[in-house]
Formats: C-alpha cells, sequence, structure tokens
C-alpha cells in the first residue's frame, strides 16, 4: 500500500469537519466523530486494515482491497448479514436501511482516481486526519508524539 489514512485522536479538536465533509460528498457520512472519556472527541472510521478482518468474516466477498490497499464494499454482492461490523474493530462499518448493505469509508476513491486527497484529511483544520505515504506517515506520527512529549515536560 503506497498511502494510508491514519486518525491522530490526540490532535482531534471536534470540530466535526471530518463528519460534515464526509455528509457532503456521500449521502451519509463515513467517518462519525464520537465524544468519549468526559468530551474527548475520537473520529471514527475504517482504518483500511491491512489483514481486514471485515473481509475475512464477509460470507460473499462483498469486500475487498483496490489496487491501492483500501478496504471497499461491492453492494451488488452484500447479502447485510453484518459479519463485517461484528469483526471490526473499528466499528466502521453501517447499513444502510434501504438497500439493506454496508456502506463505509472508502477513502474517498472517486477522489483519489482523479489525484486528489480524502475530503475529511483535506479538510480537517487540526491535522488529525492523516493521507499520507506510509513511509512518510511513521515519520509524522514519531514527530508528533515528540511534540507533544516535548510541550507536556515544558508544563512541569
Amino acid at each position: 500500500m503506497k498511502y494510508k489514512l491514519y486518525y491522530h485522536q490526540t490532535s482531534c479538536i471536534g470540530c466535526e469537519t471530518c463528519e460534515r465533509v464526509c455528509g457532503f460528498l456521500y449521502e451519509r457520512p463515513r467517518v462519525h466523530l464520537y465524544r468519549v472519556f468526559g468530551g474527548i472527541p475520537v473520529p471514527i472510521g475504517c482504518r483500511h486494515c491491512e489483514k481486514a478482518p471485515c473481509i475475512k468474516a464477509c460470507p460473499e466477498g462483498a469486500l475487498f482491497k483496490d489496487d491501492d490497499g483500501f478496504v471497499l464494499v461491492d453492494p451488488e454482492k452484500c447479502i447485510g448479514c453484518l459479519m463485517c461490523a461484528v469483526v471490526c474493530p473499528f466499528g466502521a462499518m453501517d447499513l444502510d436501511p434501504i438497500t439493506k448493505s454496508i456502506f463505509k469509508c472508502t477513502a474517498c476513491n472517486e477522489l483519489r482516481a482523479r489525484g486528489l486527497n480524502p475530503g475529511c484529511a483535506s479538510l480537517c483544520p487540526a491535522e488529525a486526519i492523516i493521507f499520507e505515504n506510509t513511509v512518510n506517515i511513521f515519520e509524522d506520527i514519531r514527530k508528533r508524539v515528540a511534540e507533544k512529549l516535548a510541550s507536556s515536560s515544558l508544563n512541569l
């Protein structure tokens, strides 16, 4: 996989931009912001796992990876059994009440096909959602952690 969609929870400011832009691009948002433990905002969406348990759990083969390694759903094959939702560790699946098939984050495959980044990553003002080359993403994570540690040690 060349690129990865990464949710950096500690950077999230709870503005709900990710959810709103996703809802603008699609009929229903595929990323949701939840507030936990006294209001801490956490964006929840598909992590497009390397060894995606949802793909293995689907009895109809409706879930698959695209050429870039992102997990997608073929709604024509989906029977709405929710096995993918049961095994997803991130709660990233939703059931369409009309079609009775699963829908989930596609990392904006339509935008990616045009050379653009996913909407949530492009518009997140806190850069809490990152769409980055897999080589660079780990360096970005280390830098963020180092900055967080440095700022917390300055506040002692």
